[in-house]
């Protein structure tokens, strides 16, 4: 008998020390099948103590299975040391140090129109402009009649307006902020009036909803050529020093004479911008202001056109659709 308990201890021994090698919880499960599974060495073991008598049967029984005992004893206390040194790691590897700099979160930015809508105002502002707003929902007399366009006149079929309930309509243009200011004020004054305007437009380049920014300066020595200076002077702002400005005769009905600008780049071609002219002396009458005394110059031009003229963007519904791979690009 003392032959089997020192075969006992060996074992025991053995058993310990390939507990205490396994270093993760999966080595522990692997030496664990080794020891106690079906094919392991006690289970070895209890299978040998068949051909022995019942006595001696029971005392070998008692004492392999107090050794399971003690290896499931060693299993388990190896186990809570495995899960307690993976849980201190996992904390240690998570721990907040609060002497380290925050994590900022990162940051949006402006959209392409608002940031050339900026600069575009930016500059106005630094020649003395003030900034006028009006609504997007105008009656017909802001948005024509009062800018010598009356019902009958070809121009408002170019509009492609759209009407809304109550007689109203959504701006076609932002020119209709040049009545409102012009209202009930006495010259010398110069605005600047950007924002959205309406009309129907369906075309896969183009946005039924885009935005303008109008000028207007009353005073009562004003020229042509101080209408050509300021634009002269935007346009190199905008576009850098090598940029080339031409002026080609047009008609509005709200200024004369009337000129659509180009604009051109480089070695590119000539790109349209926008329109410009003297007020017409019949909106100066309408706003109460006497064309004998003041004159003035207005101008208009498209904030997406000139976003996508300066970014190189082939279509203007690009703006509009929210991709942030595309806004990011900005």
């Amino acid at each position: 008998m003392s032959g089997d308990a020192e075969t006992l201890d060996r074992l025991l021994a053995s058993a310990r020390a390939e507990i205490a090698r396994a270093g993760t919880l999966p080595e522990l499960q692997e030496a664990r099948a080794r020891l106690l599974g079906r094919k392991g060495s006690v289970s070895a073991l209890l299978r040998s103590i068949g051909g022995l008598d019942a006595l001696a049967r029971a005392a070998r029984g008692q004492a392999v299975n107090a050794l399971r005992d003690r290896i499931e004893a060693c299993v388990a206390e190896r186990r809570a040391e495995l899960a307690g040194a993976a849980r201190e790691h996992a904390l240690a590897s998570r721990r907040l140090d609060t002497s380290l700099p925050g994590a900022a979160p990162p940051l949006g930015h402006l959209h392409p129109i608002t940031q050339v809508r900026r600069e575009m105002v930016r500059f106005f502002t630094s020649q003395g402009f003030s900034i006028e707003e009006g609504p997007e929902v105008e009656t017909d007399y802001h948005n024509f009649e009062a800018l010598n366009i009356p019902p009958e006149h070809p121009a408002r079929d170019e509009q492609d307006t759209f009407y809304v309930e109550g007689g109203n309509l959504l701006r076609t243009h932002t020119s209709n902020v040049q009545i409102r200011a012009m209202t009930g004020r006495q010259p010398p004054f110069r605005f600047v009036a950007p924002g959205r305007v309406y009309r129907h437009d369906l075309s896969p380049r183009h946005s039924p909803m885009f935005h303008q920014i109008e000028g207007f300066l009353v005073d009562d020595r004003v020229s042509f050529g101080d209408l050509k200076g300021i634009l002269h002077a935007f346009a190199r702002f905008l576009m850098g020093d090598s940029v080339l400005v031409r002026f080609r005769a047009n008609h509005f009905p709200f200024t004369e004479p009337s000129a659509e600008m180009d604009f051109r780049v480089a070695t590119g071609g000539w790109l349209e911008w926008g329109g410009c002219g003297m007020i017409h002396p019949r909106v100066l009458e309408r706003c109460g202001i006497d064309p004998r005394r003041w004159q003035g110059f207005a101008f208009g031009m498209g904030i997406d056109r000139t976003a996508l003229l300066r970014y190189g963007v082939p279509a203007l519904r690009i703006f509009f659709e929210n991709d942030v791979r595309v806004l990011e690009q900005f």
